[in-house]
């Protein structure tokens, strides 16, 4: 299956990996994509918050 996301690594704290955990199982996601939404989540919020981040290239 192609995807057009972006492949890196990440480090967590132990703790902090299993409690995503938890919590993507509550949703019915997969930790990935619970991360994923987290990081929408806080990107949406910022720009509430500071106005739209321009990706000019």
């Amino acid at each position: 299956m192609a995807t057009d996301k972006r492949v890196f690594t990440l480090r967590l704290k132990e703790e902090n990996f299993e409690k995503i955990r938890v919590i993507a199982e509550r949703n019915k996601r997969s930790i990935a994509m619970q991360i994923e939404y987290l990081i929408e989540q806080h990107i949406e919020e910022y720009e509430k918050d500071k106005g739209t981040i321009s990706l000019d290239k």
